[in-house]
């Protein structure tokens, strides 16, 4: 077995996790080998398995990964917005774009991938990006990422204390944001031509949003 030097090692992962985001986004889970992944990064298949247990685990870490980078693009776009339905716009249109445009996230939020594949691994750890092996905590993170929204995003609990807010739930509200995304799969289908999908979804948000908070005197806060 090589033995790599820590600083060795991290690279190697880093470019592992890299070379599959590529692969899984552009290929699938299904149709990517493991040998297509050392082969990018220039490493045998046999030193794959001294960085992560099976395809899954690195799919599992692509996958969290691209959660977090997620994450951090919502964080950014509500920083620039200053009031509360202008929160749950940018979150909704910047949630729908990324759904639209990034095939992995589209994988990770709409088809649950990232529970589906947690399942699979049924309790395996993996080395994540930072070099260490998962901790439970870090698994629970990962398999609960499709539906808590809340563990990043706090927003939606802040809406519900409003007075002008129509929902008293946050996960009620988490659920509405999570459902919009599915409008994404009636793109380009009969129930949805790609001519007239633009408007569709643009109204779809007004609505929503107006839906939400109710008219109140002056500017909302």
């Amino acid at each position: 077995m090589t033995r790599f030097s820590d600083e060795d090692r991290e690279r190697i992962r880093k470019e592992l996790i890299e070379a599959g985001h590529d692969l899984f986004a552009r290929y699938g889970f299904d149709r990517t080998r493991v040998s297509d992944v050392t082969e990018a990064v220039g490493i045998g298949t046999s030193t794959f398995y001294q960085f992560f247990d099976s395809k899954e685990s690195l799919y599992l870490a692509v996958l969290v990964g691209e959660r977090k980078r997620l994450f951090e693009t919502l964080e950014s776009e509500v920083a620039t917005v200053e009031t509360a339905p202008e929160e749950a716009e940018t979150i909704l249109r910047t949630m729908l774009d990324q759904v639209r445009s990034n095939p992995l996230i589209r994988r990770l939020f709409v088809d649950g991938e990232i529970r589906r594949i947690d399942e699979q691994l049924n309790g395996t750890s993996y080395d994540g990006p930072a070099g260490g092996a998962c901790t439970d905590d870090d698994r629970a993170d990962s398999s609960d990422s499709v539906t808590e929204f809340d563990r990043v995003l706090p927003q939606p609990a802040e809406w519900a204390a409003r007075d002008d807010f129509r929902l008293d739930d946050p996960d009620v509200v988490r659920g509405v944001l999570r459902s919009l995304l599915f409008v994404t799969q009636a793109q380009n289908t009969p129930i949805v031509p790609q001519e007239t999908y633009d408007e569709i979804e643009e109204a779809l948000v007004k609505t929503v949003i107006a839906g939400l908070f109710a008219e109140r005197e002056g500017t909302a806060d």
